[in-house]
């Protein structure tokens, strides 16, 4: 699966364990060019990457999904943690490889929002 970290996730405990699982993982913490890239522009990036957006930040990411669905604009996926905190390493990679699981396919994952 293509994903795309967002920079509240750490590249090393995270990224390298979806990575060491198969999956294609950029994270946004690992380049200094991405630092300060505003929520919108981080979704049109996932976006036009064909990545699953996993993100932390599901304050500013639910509406802003919302929008985009209310605009009809497509997006390769997102995933919402809403319930572990930044320091629960080994939650958080369980918690996206149950997602992943459950939709195995890039395709499935279109205009989809999920949370846990």
């Amino acid at each position: 699966m293509r994903l795309l970290l967002d920079a509240n996730l750490s590249p090393r405990r995270i990224a390298a364990r979806l990575s060491e699982a198969g999956h294609d993982v950029l994270a946004l913490a690992e380049d200094p060019v991405f630092e300060g890239l505003p929520d919108p522009q981080v979704l049109e990036f996932a976006a036009s990457e064909e990545r699953v957006l996993v993100t932390r930040n599901s304050r500013d990411f639910a509406p802003l999904a919302r929008e985009w669905a209310e605009a009809q604009r497509s997006h390769a996926g997102l995933i919402l943690i809403w319930t572990l905190d930044h320091s629960q390493f080994a939650e958080i990679v369980a918690g996206i490889e149950r997602q992943l699981d459950r939709r195995p396919s890039q395709e499935q994952w279109r205009d989809l929002t999920v949370a846990f």
